[in-house]
């Protein structure tokens, strides 16, 4: 193993590109670690604090073994930054050749047939949606690889993106005249002819999900797989075992429908009015389910009469167009698909409602103008057990927050790993000296009615201190809104709300500003790295337990009662503590960061099980005193240029 002592090393190969590199020994130790596993055929737990490297660490061993390799990655942004940042990187300085590509889900790739398609409809678009689709064609001649990433002038939620991409459903795969320039098709060649594949979590769960989207061919031929961010993989290996259907997705097989209608079969108007109806009682449906916005459990239809009567005439509906689909399907190749598209969504709506076998936890949840039907599965450690006995591959996972008061058995447990091989380093940050934990006395109890107006009253001083620069990170919405109206008129920084913008935009914004107070919920706790002294301060409002009210959690919980478990400490705790350790880890990214990490729960201290989450969080100076923050903050260096004016 002296060929990773040498290469990461401060006179090694990457100290000679990369300025003020330093060498770390947890990193060194790990990427040794992972190439013993890979050469054994062992598989591995291999948790690493930030700053770490661990990317690097599992990177060069992965290459150096010579063998196919899989990564995951938890986002499609991570997956970007590997493939376009990290990877140049290692292969300056590796003398290794290797051929590595980036794949993606379908919805990513421009689908050159459905671009074209649309702009030659006669179906009509509203004005944003034309000059979205001007933008896209312009785009495509000039792209290579399609990716819509790419495109800087638009964004990739843009609903316009619909009508230039496909999904399994519509795609008409080799009878398909753009296929020969299909940029998914090119994009699988190179996956499945590279030495790495660099993939995200939904497409390496959609190996073994119900649904074909088209990964199953590719990891077959792996012999390494390694799962980055790993605490996200059971989350979304979870949704891609279950069924789910949708209000957008019934009426995007009406609209798809109708567009074929008028192309090609004018003569048949039941279709033109099933599409319609079909579109319209969907629609009906959403306001069945009341003006809240919430997830549910399926008591809540079978209990409630409108929605139950709403659902059945939906149902009705598109057993009705399925059969004008049918009739219509002779015509053309893309009426045939509408045809199976709309089978298939009948059968998994019948699988849905109909399921009373107790293997599945069905739920709802409703959205601003649509609403998804979902069947999720109770327990998936036997299903990913399983796929992993079918792939004889090393699996390495890997992320900063695996484990729950140093032992790993949540994580194990959650996918089915059985006693594997697990190892650990801590992070190389000083934080004895680079922050502060403070956790002030007199803190109300998280249930009281005004837990949000009070805590704010003990935010307002820390954020003054440290001259905004700072997360305050909530486990609602409600929370985040109410505390923005509370802090809108008392703060002399920028504030900056979670929805206002893009969180791209907002984290933009963020840096640019120097100093301001950033309000956010779930997306924020993880995979955001704002380094320096723009960001000084973490404040959490609550331990993040999940919702108990939530139908998953729910049903899951009972479950473990039901065996003879202890839900909270086996489940709800270690999900809480492993969230808790992402939210904290925004704080120090770097050698040089410093900052004060607020958290307003006095469960903290008050509950016994709170010295686990103290356990599972770095080994930071703790105070109760305001008087403390301030000291640490006035110790710092003069600030350059602050923003001083709110916007």
């Amino acid at each position: 193993m002296t060929e990773f002592r040498s290469f990461f090393s401060d006179k090694g190969a990457l100290a000679s590109i990369l300025e003020g590199y330093q060498p770390r020994e947890a990193q060194t130790e790990m990427a040794e670690a992972i190439a013993n596993a890979i050469d054994e055929n062992q598989n591995l737990i291999a948790e690493a604090g930030t700053g770490t490297g661990k990317t690097f660490a599992y990177l060069v061993p992965a290459i150096l073994s010579g063998k196919k390799v899989v990564i995951s990655t938890g986002t499609k942004n991570l997956q970007d930054q590997l493939f376009n940042k990290d990877l140049p990187i290692i292969r300056k300085t590796l003398k290794a050749p290797f051929v590595a590509a980036l794949l993606k889900g379908r919805s990513n790739y421009l689908c050159r047939y459905r671009l074209q398609n649309s702009l030659e409809s006669t179906f009509g678009f509203n004005k944003e949606e034309a000059a979205a689709l001007t933008k896209i064609k312009s785009w495509s001649q000039r792209t290579k690889v399609g990716d819509i990433s790419e495109m800087t002038g638009l964004t990739e939620s843009d609903p316009a993106w619909y009508l230039a991409t496909s999904t399994v459903e519509n795609c008409l795969g080799q009878d398909c005249p753009e296929y020969s320039e299909c940029f998914l098709v090119k994009a699988r060649k190179k996956a499945q002819e590279c030495d790495l594949l660099v993939v995200n979590h939904h497409l390496l769960c959609a190996d073994w999900s119900i649904r074909d989207s088209g990964f199953g061919e590719l990891l077959p031929s792996a012999e390494v797989v390694i799962v980055d961010e790993a605490h996200q993989l059971a989350e979304t290996a979870s949704n891609f075992l279950g069924i789910h259907v949708g209000g957008k997705q019934l009426i995007d097989l009406a609209k798809d429908s109708l567009i074929e209608y008028f192309k090609d079969a004018t003569d048949l108007p039941e279709l033109r009015t099933a599409c319609e109806d079909l579109e319209h009682e969907v629609k009906d449906l959403r306001l069945a389910f009341g003006v809240e916005l919430k997830r549910g459990d399926w008591k809540d239809i079978k209990n409630n009469p409108k929605i139950l009567s709403s659902l059945n005439v939906v149902k009705e509906q598109l057993r009705r167009l399925c059969g004008q689909l049918k009739l219509a399907s002779v015509k053309t190749k893309e009426l045939d698909l509408c045809y199976k598209r709309a089978e298939d969504i009948c059968l998994q709506l019948e699988d849905i409602t109909d399921d009373n076998t107790g293997k599945w936890i069905r739920w709802y949840e409703t959205h601003r103008k649509t609403f998804t039907l979902s069947r999720t599965p109770l327990d998936i450690a036997k299903e990913f057990k399983a796929f992993m006995q079918q792939h004889k591959a090393t699996w390495i996972f890997t992320s900063a927050t695996l484990s729950v008061a140093d032992k790993f058995d949540h994580f194990a447990n959650n996918l089915g790993l059985g006693d594997i091989h697990s190892e650990q380093w801590g992070s190389p940050f000083d934080y004895p000296r680079q922050s502060l934990f403070y956790h002030p006395k007199g803190l109300p109890k998280p249930d009281d009615t005004n837990f949000i107006p009070a805590i704010v009253e003990f935010v307002i001083p820390v954020l003054e201190a440290s001259r905004g620069r700072a997360f305050f990170l909530f486990t609602s919405h409600r929370a985040l809104k109410l505390a923005a109206e509370l802090l809108e008129q008392r703060l002399d920084y920028p504030l900056l709300i979670q929805g206002s913008k893009p969180k791209a935009q907002l984290l933009e914004q963020f840096k640019r500003l120097g100093n301001a107070v950033l309000l956010g919920t779930a997306s924020f706790w993880e995979g955001v790295d704002v380094r320096g002294e723009v960001l000084s301060c973490v404040i959490i409002d609550k331990l993040p337990f999940s919702s108990p009210g939530d139908p998953v959690l729910k049903a899951r919980l009972d479950a473990i009662a039901k065996h003879g478990g202890n839900p909270f400490f086996e489940y709800q705790l270690p999900t809480a503590v492993i969230a808790l350790r992402q939210g904290v880890g925004r704080l120090i990214r770097d050698e040089t960061d410093r900052g004060v990490l607020m958290v307003c729960d006095p469960r903290l201290l008050k509950r016994s099980y709170g010295q686990v989450f103290l356990d599972s969080v770095p080994a930071m100076k703790r105070t109760r005193t305001i008087d403390d923050v301030r000291a640490f903050f006035q110790a710092e260096q003069p600030i350059e240029n602050p923003i001083e004016h709110k916007q």
